[in-house]
């Protein structure tokens, strides 16, 4: 069945839902209601049946089940970490360390190289390297709205080129709910893969932020900064400086994904399965870390399992999103809307513009709503759909959503990195919005004209 305009005004209601309620939450359920709604011939009742059933029939799919059990496990992960002390030690021991490093320069690039190897997840990336670099940054003149800069840059756009954590869950998600409608055809962890070159955004952030640090550079209003006088801090004797507590389980996490993949694709890494590798590589580093902090004193039983709880209960709200922006995603599907779109773009608009603008509207929907997740869960299914009856470039495609959530929530006042980045850097959060935006329009400047090319070449 056809249902023409209605498959366009059900993702644009959720995008509306978004912005006035600044609730991923609801306007996602709002969207799934709605559309079934739709689907189920306007019978309230009937729609109400199809949400409850489609809710549950979710979890008959054991990759969903898997990618949404993930999801909690790393909420585990981060809270055992935070709780054992070994966050605690790990800054200790970077703080140590900084002292050979004792320079405005070097400063910021602690900032950056810490933003870039804490990649699980982006608001303790930005707690860490803000903790970390903050007394230095002080000591050398470097204001708080550059440290802020330094950390909210690195947090959101590394999570997304090294998806080894949540957003690769998510995004993992919406690219196999695509592949099981056969909307689109591959393999979601090598299409992924792909779109982490097309990420031109992060990519551009990245190396604008390192010009930056290297060459003092200050545009806009981050030239009327001031630093913070540096005071002392009492050393905290009582936390043990170590690298390892920390570093382990991180390695261990990283080790296994690709370990899972070649042995779920049996030799091949490519054909391997991401949602059942990304729950191995957590199912496993959560093993380690009781055997590790427990052998070592670090947490007892009780202390352990009540930090597993509490963090699997912290993510328990992602999990909903995911678990939604999954739905959502087949509900669009079902009503056709990006086959009508590609049937009105159809020879209206190039495809070679089809990447730039999903990249311009993905970002103002982030903007809008202050949610990259979101921004995801509403976008990516109607560009991958877009880009197989238009034949775009899937991966471009993956990128340019990517790209366009990670700069408008980057960008937006309303978005928990953003505010999460001035409150570890311990600056005004309106001034931090204000010096941090020049620089990421620049980088969205550099990412659209990288997308208009990259659509002309590829099409």
């Amino acid at each position: 069945m056809e249902y023409g305009i209605l498959s366009v005004i059900i993702p644009l209601l959720t995008i509306i839902l978004a912005i006035i309620t600044k609730d991923v939450m609801v306007s996602l359920l709002g969207g799934i209601f709605t559309g079934l709604l739709v689907l189920n011939h306007y019978a309230p009742l009937d729609a109400f049946l199809a949400l409850f059933d489609g809710i549950i029939a979710q979890f008959a799919q054991g990759w969903i089940t898997k990618t949404l059990l993930f999801t909690l496990f790393m909420g585990a992960i981060i809270r055992i970490l935070s709780n054992s002390g070994a966050v605690d030690s790990f800054v200790a021991y970077l703080s140590n360390k900084s002292k050979q490093i004792d320079s405005p320069k070097g400063a910021m690039l602690l900032a950056y190289i810490v933003g870039i190897v804490i990649f699980i997840e982006s608001s303790i990336t930005s707690l860490v390297a803000a903790t970390v670099a903050k007394p230095l940054c002080d000591k050398n003149n470097v204001s708080r709205e550059k440290l802020a800069y330094i950390c909210d840059s690195t947090s959101a756009p590394v999570c997304t080129l090294i998806p080894l954590n949540g957003w690769g869950a998510l995004l993992l998600g919406l690219i196999v709910t695509a592949i099981d409608s056969q909307v689109i055809q591959g393999d979601a962890v090598s299409l992924l893969i792909q779109a982490i070159a097309f990420n031109f955004y992060a990519w551009f952030t990245l190396i604008i932020v390192l010009l930056v640090i290297l060459f003092n550079i200050n545009i806009g209003p981050m030239k009327h900064t001031k630093a913070v006088p540096f005071k002392t801090i009492e050393n905290q004797d009582h936390i043990q400086a170590s690298l390892l507590k920390m570093l382990l389980p991180i390695v261990v996490m990283v080790l296994m994904v690709p370990i899972s993949l070649i042995y779920t694709g049996k030799g091949d890494l490519f054909a391997g399965s991401g949602s059942t590798s990304v729950y191995y590589a957590t199912l496993v580093t959560l093993i380690f870390m009781y055997v590790y902090f427990i052998s070592t004193r670090m947490m007892t039983h009780r202390h352990f399992f009540k930090a597993l709880y509490t963090g699997m209960g912290e993510m328990l709200p992602v999990t909903i999103i995911l678990l939604f922006a999954i739905f959502i995603g087949k509900v669009i599907g079902d009503l056709g809307t990006a086959k009508y779109i590609a049937s009105m773009l159809d020879g209206t608009i190039s495809p070679i513009l089809i990447p730039l603008l999903v990249f311009i509207v993905s970002a103002i929907t982030a903007f809008s709503t202050g949610t990259s997740w979101g921004t995801f869960s509403i976008m990516m299914p109607i560009a991958l759909a877009l880009g197989a009856t238009m034949d775009v470039h899937i991966p471009l495609l993956i990128a340019a959503v990517m790209s366009g959530g990670v700069f408008g929530d980057h960008t937006s006042p309303i978005s928990d990195t953003t505010i999460i980045s001035s409150m570890a850097a311990d600056c005004d959060h309106v001034a931090h919005v204000r010096t941090q935006i020049p620089y990421a329009l620049i980088a969205a400047i550099l990412a659209g004209l990288a997308f208009l090319m990259a659509g002309w070449v590829l099409s």
